[in-house]
């Protein structure tokens, strides 16, 4: 087990970095298979309108993960610094408070994602034909929030150590799980849409396990009872002073989101089904963009560590360009291919079929031919995360809200509905302008700092 923990404060930048995004990229792929599998069950064998009340639930479902997801990279931060720096000790007590944390704020966001689920709902002018769908679909996700915090954090434990083996093969568990149980519950036990979120969890659940079972097998990571409460009263809020701001973060990006999916509900349940469909895929395009993400996160945070700031500038180098042909490559692949892969996710009427696949098609084209500035932004995010600045990444999260909410208000107006598909990229646009600034800015302060100048 210790040769899958990898010190990333030694060697090539270029080769550890896609060495350690691999394994993440693929079990990200597994990740979106299931995703992906979701979506063509329900829109194939329950219709349309089942696929519109899935996607009428996506940028609400996608909030709770962000919020999960931004506390626990927040957590993984500084659990990268203290094994690059060498502080075993104070790594176990960061993993033991980060764990007291996770469970905490699993259960305050349970509750308030069951009160505010049928408000928010209501507030996007859902369509009524899909609403009590879209509501239970919902509620069993927000159920699960606790199994998703655990997975989550765990994996997160496991990639501030530079393990991103363990997390892939939890994915490739998960997915075939995800799979099996979504063509038994939907098209078997004729659960419906209640069926494919149910799956979700139940695959979540296990990926969990899995990666509770490698990490007990961590000499470095065997945990004491004083960890969990340990008397050092500052950890647990420099946790949060991590977490938190990458939480929030994804709250205001979803934010942001939601006032893109209130427009499109507006414009019908075909086009709503349409832009579902896409934004299945949206998983797809980013895959490659958030595994290097992660790597640049461990990178950064190991190399602050050891005071190796010069690896992390030759590191953001190296990234850039990966991403820069990974990006490239997956919109090619996404512009020859989409038309056949969308078809997989869409039923109906030939007229239906046709009318959603136009919609379709045509989102994907556009976000495909933008995506390397998504790769940009998803580098440099990263590496300010890494070196321990959660807070300039928010602001850029700020931004990307009122680009995206504004271009998705507004755009349509001018040009009819499919401005709607130039929010995302206005958003990446806003972001990323202000991500690659602050890089430079923060790389050399910490500079200064570590040279005491």
């Amino acid at each position: 087990m210790a040769a899958r923990i990898k010190n990333m404060t030694d060697g090539k930048p270029a080769s550890l970095i896609f060495a350690f995004a691999l394994p993440l990229m693929v079990g990200n792929v597994f990740q979106q298979l299931y995703t992906v599998v979701d979506t063509m069950v329900v829109g194939k064998a329950l219709g349309v309108g089942a696929l519109a009340a899935l996607g009428a639930a996506d940028w609400l479902n996608w909030m709770m993960l962000g919020i999960i997801q931004g506390f626990t990279q927040g957590f993984g931060i500084l659990m990268a610094q203290e094994f690059g720096a060498g502080r075993h000790d104070r790594l176990r007590r960061a993993i033991g408070s980060s764990a007291v944390l996770s469970l905490g704020s699993s259960i305050v966001l349970l509750g308030i994602g069951q009160l505010l689920a049928h408000p928010a709902l209501n507030l996007l002018k859902t369509p009524p034909e899909i609403l009590p769908d879209t509501l239970l679909y919902l509620r069993i996700m927000y159920l699960g929030v606790p199994v998703v915090m655990a997975y989550n954090l765990l994996a997160s434990i496991l990639r501030s150590l530079g393990d991103g083996k363990t997390p892939l093969h939890a994915m490739i568990v998960a997915a075939v799980t995800n799979i099996a149980l979504d063509l038994l519950f939907v098209l078997v036990f004729g659960l419906g849409i209640a069926g494919a979120a149910v799956a979700t969890l139940i695959a979540q659940m296990i990926s969990s396990l899995y990666c509770l079972y490698h990490i007990r097998k961590i000499e470095v990571l065997s945990l004491k009872p004083s960890d969990f409460w340990n008397k050092e009263k500052s950890l647990p809020l420099r946790l949060l002073m991590l977490g938190f701001p990458m939480a929030f973060q994804n709250a205001i990006i979803s934010i942001g989101g939601m006032i893109v999916q209130f427009v499109v509900n507006g414009f019908g349940v075909i086009f709503i089904a349409g832009f579902t469909a896409t934004n299945k895929l949206y998983g797809v395009l980013e895959v490659a963009a958030t595994s290097y993400g992660y790597s640049m996160v461990t990178y950064a945070g190991q190399n602050l560590g050891a005071g190796r700031t010069d690896r992390i500038r030759r590191g953001v180098k190296a990234a850039v360009l990966i991403a820069l042909l990974t990006s490239l490559l997956i919109a090619l692949l996404m512009l020859f291919a989409g038309k056949g892969i969308l078809g997989w996710f869409i039923s109906g009427t030939p007229e239906e079929f046709e009318q959603t696949l136009r919609i379709a098609y045509y989102y994907l084209a556009v976000m495909s031919i933008c995506l390397p500035v998504l790769y940009i932004l998803h580098i440099t995010r990263s590496a300010i995360q890494g070196m321990g600045n959660t807070v300039l990444p928010l602001v850029s999260g700020i931004a990307e809200f009122i680009m995206r909410a504004a271009t998705a208000v507004f755009l349509p107006m001018v040009i009819g509905e499919n401005g709607i598909f130039y929010a995302e990229i206005m958003a990446w646009t806003g972001a990323t302008v202000i991500l690659v600034i602050s890089y430079f800015a923060v790389i050399r302060k910490t500079e200064r700092m570590l040279n005491g100048v």
